[in-house]
């Protein structure tokens, strides 16, 4: 019998809707959609999320994530 908690998920990730493996953590989720934790910042369900509090946010259905992604350089 599957553990229901590794289910697939729906969450909002910047404005669509998207599928994740369920029972996964924040840095996971960001992983699995192609981002590198070090260079974001996220909001999450409104809130901006300290990066401190990464490491236990479980990511759950219908869970609202905004990415922004860090770009250097300029001149």
């Amino acid at each position: 019998m599957t553990d229901p908690s590794l289910a697939p998920i729906q969450l909002r990730l910047n404005g669509e809707e998207r599928s994740c493996p369920g029972g996964l953590g924040l840095e996971a989720v960001l992983e699995h959609f192609g981002y590198r934790p070090q260079l974001v910042v996220v909001e999450f369900n409104g809130e901006i999320l300290a990066r401190r509090h990464w490491p236990l946010q479980a990511v759950r259905q219908a869970d609202v994530l905004e990415v922004v992604t860090i770009v250097g350089g300029g001149s």
